[in-house]
């Protein structure tokens, strides 16, 4: 990887693709020890090449009856039981929106488990829009019978008149703002024909604190994670690997799942033994290409369909939050980091593609 690395920096640094690479160039920008190392230019670029050429693959859970020696994923079993864990309710399409539907077309089992609630990232006035929604459904079809529903609607719409910045939400409204991303992740699920039974929401009770401020991550968030590893048994699990995640939640699921999968691995679970995990990147960032090793193409049709299930979370398309001074939508940053790892494969002289999601394999200790 280190070898890759300087590679890629010589290519950038001279502006050439990587088998255009000569011994003048590894000798005048203090890399000559590779050609020591490799015989020459020509043996470094070839190995280079090959190494990041087999990166690429159309075929995220495996190509069936393929000979996989020179491919990231293993031909074997197919289909695969494939779980993705998304931290928040529109992680699984940001940051794999185009593998996830490459993996659904080709057959795979793909469930999706939804970490956390998202509860406070949605705004009061869609809470509002809802709650306008029942109220009149109430009225319509029901002669404003229900009370409880008349009850609810004062109740809430009066708290948020008197709600001012930096307060706490009632119970009752980070429940509805909860309900509010699940409706729109079963429609960003059911956009790219996953059934709705294998849409999981885990609800992680680290998150539901109700403020930015999380608590620490716990033995029941690691159980709830640990029995749906055991109810599926993957063959494939992706998960959150940006930990650099503005709030922590990130980081706090993902080292949810690799606490269950060390408490399997010591109990000496089956379904371990034939599982991969791989880690994608959100909106945030992406993998620096010497540490990729998987890299899956999108098309520009396959782009429009993850912007389309990316616009399915209608509560998210304010600019997104934790961000500073970036103001792009969720949907511009991915589209921008896809094309962008498209763009540096291309300019390494490997195929061009309209853009790309990058992985990285975790191996468990």
């Amino acid at each position: 990887k280190l070898i890759r690395s300087a590679i890629v920096w010589l290519c950038q640094l001279t502006g050439k693709p990587i088998l255009k690479l000569t011994n003048k160039d590894y000798n005048e920008n203090g890399l000559s020890e590779l050609l020591a190392l490799y015989g020459s230019a020509y043996n470094v670029n070839i190995k280079i090449f090959n190494d990041l050429q087999h990166t690429i693959t159309g075929w995220p859970g495996g190509k069936p009856n393929a000979d996989d020696t020179y491919r990231p994923e293993r031909a074997k079993p197919y289909p695969k039981r494939v779980v993705i864990f998304s931290p928040h309710p529109d992680d699984d399409v940001i940051s794999m929106g185009g593998t996830l539907r490459r993996l659904v077309e080709q057959k795979h089992e793909v469930h999706v488990a939804y970490e956390t609630s998202g509860n406070i990232a949605v705004g009061d006035e869609e809470v509002v829009r809802f709650m306008h929604f029942i109220n009149g459904f109430n009225q319509l079809f029901n002669n404003s019978e229900d009370l409880v529903i008349n009850e609810k609607y004062i109740e809430i719409r009066n708290f948020l008149k008197e709600k001012k910045d930096g307060d706490m939400d009632s119970r009752d409204i980070l429940t509805i703002k909860g309900l509010i991303r699940r409706g729109e992740a079963r429609t960003a699920c059911t956009y790219n024909n996953i059934p709705l039974e294998r849409c999981h929401f885990l609800d992680l009770p680290f998150y539901e604190t109700g403020k930015i401020q999380k608590n620490p991550i716990s033995e029941a968030d690691v159980e709830i994670v640990r029995n749906l590893l055991r109810e599926v048994k993957p063959h494939q699990i992706f998960v959150a690997g940006d930990l650099a995640d503005p709030h922590g939640t990130h980081r706090v699921c993902t080292d949810a799942v690799f606490a269950a999968v060390d408490l399997e691995k010591e109990e000496g679970a089956k379904w371990l033994k034939d599982c991969r995990i791989w880690m994608y990147r959100g909106a945030w960032a992406e993998w620096e290409i010497e540490n990729i090793e998987m890299a899956v193409p999108i098309s520009p049709e396959e782009l429009r369909a993850k912007r389309n299930s990316i616009l399915k979370h209608q509560s998210q398309m304010e600019s997104a939050p934790f961000l500073g001074n970036d103001e792009r939508l969720f949907w511009q940053r991915s589209e921008d980091r896809n094309r962008g790892t498209a763009t540096l494969y291309d300019q390494l002289g490997l195929a061009s593609y309209e853009a790309m999601e990058a992985f990285v394999e975790y191996v468990p200790l």
